[in-house]
C-alpha cells in the first residue's frame, strides 16, 4: 500500500465514523455502503479510497441518466449563469414555465389534455400526500384503498396507503385504509399464480366494494404501482391494470397511480400506465422528473381542482435548478428514445437472469420492466408451497450484496423479508456496462450461496 493510498483510506474511515457519530439511527444505504463518494460520471461512482463502482442503484431510480449528464449539468449552469431566482415559493417562473410545457409534452395524450399540475414539497411522499388529501376534498371521503406489497412514502398519509408494516409498528394508524391484494405471481396471495391469481385479485376488489357488508365505505381514492419497487419489483399485469381502471371508473373512484419510481422510461415506456392504456385521475411524479434534484408534483384531472388557494402548499415547491434539470431530462429521453433503449436492454439482461436462475437454485425468481428489475432469492432446500415458491432467503441476499460490492457493484434489497437484488441503472447503460453488471452479480450470487470465492472475480 503506497503512502497516497493509506492516507486516503484513513480520510475515507474517518467521514464514516463521524457520520456514525452525528446522524441519527434511521440512516440506511450508508449502513450497507461504506463509500465516501467524490466523483461520478455516467454509471460509474468513485470512492474517496480511488475505487470505482458500477451503481446500479442511480439515487433509488431518480438518476434517469446517471450521474452528472452533459444535458443536466449545462440546464444547470445555464440557469445558475442566467442570474434567475432560485427559489420563488410557487411563483410564475421561466424555468417553470418550460419544464410544465416538457412534462405536459410527455404525459399520455389522453390524460394531458385535460390535465392540471401541483407543485409540491420536494419529495415523492409529499406529492403522494397531495393526491390523496385532493381526492378527499373532490369526492367528500376519507377512506382509501391501497395494495399489499404498496410503497408510498414515510409522511403520514403515505404511510398509512404503505404496505411494508416494519416500518408502520410504532406508529398510530394514519386514516381508514382498506388493503387489497395486488397480483404477486411468485407469491400469489391466493395460491396458485399465473393470469388466474391476478383474475381473483380483481374478482375480489371488485366484489368486496359491492358487498353492502364488506365494511368498506365509498373511499375518496385508490392509490397503486403498476410496478412495485420497494415491493420487490413487482409488475402488476396489464389486464389487471385496466381491470383496476374499470372497477374505478364504474363506482366514481378516483385512481391514483404512483409513478414515483416507474417514470421518466424506467419501465420502457415513458410512463409505466402505458403498458397497459389506461388513463389515471391522477399521477403521482418525483425522483428522475427533478433531473437528479428534488422535485416532485401530482398531476391530475382538472375535474377535481376543487382546491382552494393554499390547499396543500409549501415553501420549496419552486426548485429552479430542479425543474431545469427535469426538463432538460424529460426532453433528452423522449429525443434519445431512451425508454425504448430501457425495454430493449431490460429484455437482454432478463434473458440473462433467466439462465442464471436455470443454473442456480438459490434464485427463486426473475421479474421486473425495462430497466427496473429484480432477482428473488430463496432457499433451495426448503420446501416450495402451493406455487412453487420457496422461503425468502434474506441472510444469503445480504452476503450477495457484499459480494457484489465488493466486485465493485452497488446493488440494493428490496420485497419481502429483503430478499429481492434490486437493478435500477440508469437508461444511459451500455451494452458493455449490462454485461458487467450480470458479471459481476452473476459470480456474487455464485460465491454467497456456495461460500466459494470465484477465482480471479471479475470486478
Amino acid at each position: 500500500m503506497t503512502l497516497a493510498t493509506g492516507n486516503a483510506l484513513d480520510a475515507k474511515d474517518a467521514v464514516l465514523r463521524r457520520q456514525h457519530s452525528r446522524e441519527s439511527s434511521a440512516r440506511t444505504y450508508a449502513r450497507t455502503f461504506p463509500i465516501v463518494p467524490v466523483r461520478a460520471e455516467g454509471m460509474t461512482v468513485e470512492g474517496a479510497d480511488g475505487r470505482r463502482y458500477l451503481d446500479c442503484l442511480s439515487g433509488a431510480g431518480t438518476l434517469a441518466l446517471g450521474h452528472n449528464h452533459p444535458v443536466v449539468l449545462e440546464a444547470i449552469r445555464r440557469t445558475l449563469d442566467s442570474g434567475a431566482p432560485l427559489h420563488m415559493l410557487d411563483l410564475a417562473t421561466a424555468d417553470k414555465d418550460e419544464f410544465t410545457s416538457a412534462l405536459f409534452e410527455s404525459l399520455p395524450k389522453g390524460f394531458a389534455d385535460r390535465a392540471r399540475v401541483h407543485f409540491c414539497g420536494p419529495a415523492g411522499t409529499d406529492a403522494v400526500e397531495a393526491a390523496l388529501k385532493l381526492m378527499q376534498t373532490a369526492t367528500g371521503r376519507r377512506g382509501l384503498l391501497a395494495f399489499t406489497g404498496a410503497y408510498h412514502g414515510m409522511t403520514a398519509g403515505a404511510l398509512a396507503v404503505t404496505g411494508n408494516v416494519g416500518v408502520k409498528e410504532p406508529l398510530p394508524s394514519g386514516g381508514e385504509v382498506t388493503r387489497l391484494p395486488y397480483p404477486y405471481d411468485y407469491r400469489c396471495p391466493f395460491g396458485v399464480g399465473g393470469e388466474r391469481g391476478a383474475e381473483l385479485s380483481a374478482a375480489y376488489v371488485e366484489r368486496l366494494l359491492d358487498d353492502p357488508a364488506g365494511g368498506v365505505l365509498p373511499p375518496a381514492a385508490m392509490i397503486l404501482e403498476a410496478v412495485q419497487g420497494e415491493g420487490g419489483v413487482v409488475p402488476a399485469p396489464d389486464a389487471w391494470m385496466r381491470e383496476m381502471r374499470r372497477i374505478t371508473a364504474e363506482r366514481g373512484i378516483p385512481l391514483v397511480v404512483d409513478e414515483v419510481q416507474t417514470g421518466a422510461g424506467r419501465t420502457g415506456a415513458m410512463w409505466a400506465v402505458e403498458h397497459s392504456g389506461i388513463l389515471p385521475d391522477a399521477m403521482v411524479l418525483s425522483k428522475a422528473i427533478g433531473g437528479s434534484l428534488p422535485l416532485a408534483v401530482v398531476v391530475y384531472r382538472e375535474d377535481y381542482d376543487g382546491w382552494q388557494p393554499g390547499a396543500h402548499t409549501g415553501t420549496f415547491r419552486g426548485n429552479t435548478l430542479a425543474m431545469a434539470a427535469g426538463a432538460a431530462t424529460l426532453r433528452h429521453i423522449a429525443a434519445e428514445g431512451l425508454a425504448e433503449r430501457a425495454a430493449l436492454v431490460g429484455a437482454r439482461m432478463t434473458a440473462r437472469l433467466e439462465s442464471l436462475r436455470a443454473a442456480l437454485p438459490v434464485i427463486g425468481d426473475v421479474r421486473g420492466r425495462g430497466l427496473m428489475l429484480g432477482v428473488e432469492l430463496v432457499d433451495p432446500a426448503a420446501e416450495p408451497d402451493t406455487c412453487g415458491a420457496r422461503p425468502a432467503d434474506p441472510h444469503l441476499a445480504a452476503r450477495v450484496r457484499a459480494a457484489c460490492l465488493s466486485r465493485g457493484l452497488i446493488v440494493e434489497l428490496g420485497g419481502r423479508h429483503d430478499a429481492v437484488l434490486r437493478l435500477l441503472p440508469p437508461l444511459t447503460i451500455t451494452d458493455e456496462q449490462a454485461e458487467a453488471v450480470l458479471d459481476r452479480l452473476a459470480d456474487a450470487i455464485e460465491e454467497a450461496a456456495t461460500g466459494t470465492e470465484i477465482a480471479g472475480g471479475r470486478a
